[in-house]
């Protein structure tokens, strides 16, 4: 079923109401599920089907954004050569900064992570999903203005990140600094920036992960009732 609204074309809205005791339920079992989500960074170099990828990437692309612009691209790295040439690049910077850039308390708050500037897991996971966002959109030589994009590209890496641990594997967000490497690497285009490196894989068959804790509901939320 199709109207018209200001010209534009609608379609209705497809939306099933669950039962209370349903709402409470599914709630709390998607909570469960994604408390299971961890950063890792031993990943397992096991292939994975590029159509679950790029079913990732379609969720992703579900994500709201402002005026439906949609201002990203998400770039799937798995040729190896190219992996080792994103690692040596990004290690230079990682490296800088941890030997210059980041203040003391930085480098304080990074050591129960146990991160440093070696990123082996940049040639390892068999995918990288490199996001850039869309300053402004180039149709054929004229710039179209992009609204919010810094959020709604934001937003989409959730819808990713969520995605990327529904289907079964891990991820971890990267964000080398400064990223300019990654627009030369992958010849993008002027009118966009790198956002989010995120490698995509199986953890290796003995990952440890840091153990700590998320912020409890009360730390976190303020409800006016």
């Amino acid at each position: 079923m199709e109207k018209v609204i200001n010209g534009y074309p609608y379609i209705k809205l497809t939306h099933t109401p669950l039962p209370q005791q349903d709402l409470l339920k599914e709630s709390s079992l998607f909570y469960s599920e994604m408390d299971k989500r961890r950063s890792v960074r031993e990943f397992s170099d096991k292939d994975i089907p590029k159509e679950v990828i790029e079913n990732i990437i379609k969720t992703a692309s579900t994500a709201p954004s402002g005026a439906h612009k949609q201002p990203w691209t998400f770039c799937v790295v798995s040729n190896k050569e190219l992996k080792k040439k994103i690692r040596k690049a990004a290690e230079k910077e990682e490296k800088e900064s941890y030997e210059s850039r980041m203040s003391g308390q930085w480098l304080k708050d990074l050591e129960p992570l146990g991160t440093d500037w070696q990123k082996p897991f940049l040639e390892v996971a068999p995918y990288l999903i490199i996001i850039f966002k869309k300053v402004y959109d180039d149709e054929k030589g004229e710039k179209k203005t992009n609204y919010y994009v810094n959020e709604s590209v934001g937003i989409a890496c959730g819808f990713l990140i969520s995605a990327i641990h529904k289907a079964g594997l891990v991820t971890l967000t990267h964000t080398p600094s400064p990223m300019n490497f990654l627009t030369e690497l992958l010849a993008r285009p002027k009118n966009e920036r790198p956002f989010l490196l995120l490698p995509v894989g199986f953890p290796a068959a003995e990952t440890f992960v840091p153990k700590i804790e998320r912020k409890k509901l009360d730390e976190v939320a303020v409800f006016y009732e």
